[in-house]
């Protein structure tokens, strides 16, 4: 059943895959857009800014994209997210910092294909997403779900054997992880200290850690659908990606098996999704994000006990704005003194 996801094998040879910029021979221009995952720029972060983008920098903070389009002009960086109206604006424009984990919506042809580098929070989003994973998981495994639901006169014998006989324990299951990035490692780390076993593929050659002693390649995912407890997909979204857990998906999958998404709803054929929960062919599915967003109220998704479900939430986080805007000035000093910046996206890649 694999053939078609067997082709996700995107390319690495992105512009400026080796993260480095020519240092710049004049004071830096920064548009700083406020976004959802950077609500506000206090005094502090924006000393912080100035002193990492160095002596004379321009640095312009405004409250939303569409305000930036009147600065963008100028500007030799922007940190927040650049569609493509906001792009054109900014003729000068050498690097974006994206202030999303996801960066589909820079995936437009001009963006792709420009000398614009692309950094983002790589590798600095996986801890919360996971807590969120495995909060829906344990929803279902141990019926918590079900459990408030009952309310306070639901705090009956029938209903208390009806749980205590259906709740599951993850010690000892096996949990399948498909695209071994920095949200793959957080939850097989979460796995193991549960006592569960872990498998990992990913489509290209990384380093096991977190308790997988392998990372094998996507030619396995046949093999890996098959035999896991739990499965969860932590793949960015792209042409390859996008509607790959289909019918065929699940039913691969084993019919006492949950299958755990975090990361992008598009990933997920709807109808496919709905027809195996409609079936019984998976025990359930764990999810924070959607097919369609917002998951309209008429949705079939809604009615199914064994599906739980959270708004697009897993990305918050007290210290995820920090943590990004920190590694954004680490970058400023990066860019000024010619060394290799982090968080580096292939475009051609799209993550």
């Amino acid at each position: 059943m694999g053939g078609r996801i067997l082709k996700y094998r995107p390319s690495r040879n992105g512009l400026h895959m080796n993260g480095t910029l020519p240092v710049p021979d004049k004071p830096l221009n920064v548009l700083v857009t406020k976004t959802l995952t950077l609500p506000d720029v206090s005094a502090e972060d924006e000393e912080m800014i100035r002193q990492a983008a160095g002596p004379d920098a321009v640095i312009t903070i405004v409250d939303s994209p569409k305000e930036g389009v009147d600065h963008a002009a100028e500007a030799d960086v922007i940190l927040g997210i650049t569609p493509k109206w906001l792009f054109e604006a900014a003729p000068k424009l050498k690097w974006v910092h994206a202030t999303a984990s996801g960066v589909d919506m820079f995936m437009y042809e001009e963006f792709i294909h420009s000398n614009v580098l692309l950094t983002g929070e790589k590798g600095l989003v996986g801890g919360h997403l996971a807590d969120t994973a495995f909060g829906l998981l344990l929803a279902l495994t141990r019926r918590i779900k079900t459990a408030i639901e009952l309310g306070p006169e639901g705090w009956t014998l029938e209903n208390r054997e009806m749980m205590r006989f259906s709740e599951v324990e993850l010690e000892g299951l096996t949990m399948g992880i498909v695209g071994f990035g920095g949200t793959g490692r957080h939850l097989a780390r979460r796995a193991v200290a549960f006592g569960m076993k872990v498998r990992a593929i990913d489509a290209f050659s990384v380093p096991a850690s977190d308790g997988v002693e392998k990372v094998e390649g996507m030619e396995a995912l046949d093999d890996l659908i098959a035999v896991s407890d739990v499965l969860a997909v932590g793949l960015p979204l792209t042409e390859e990606t996008r509607a790959m857990c289909d019918y065929q998906f699940f039913q691969a999958m084993k019919p006492t098996a949950i299958f755990l998404n975090v990361t992008r709803g598009e990933i997920i054929d709807g109808a496919g999704l709905e027809q195996a929960l409609q079936e019984g062919i998976i025990g359930g599915a764990a999810l924070d994000v959607a097919p369609i967003e917002p998951l309209p109220a008429d949705s079939p998704l809604w009615s199914f006990d064994n599906c739980v479900m959270t708004p697009h939430t897993a990305g918050a986080s007290q210290h995820r704005g920090r943590r990004n805007l920190e590694r954004f000035c680490r970058n400023l000093v990066a860019l000024r003194e010619g060394h290799e910046l982090e968080g580096i996206v292939d475009k051609t890649a799209g993550f």
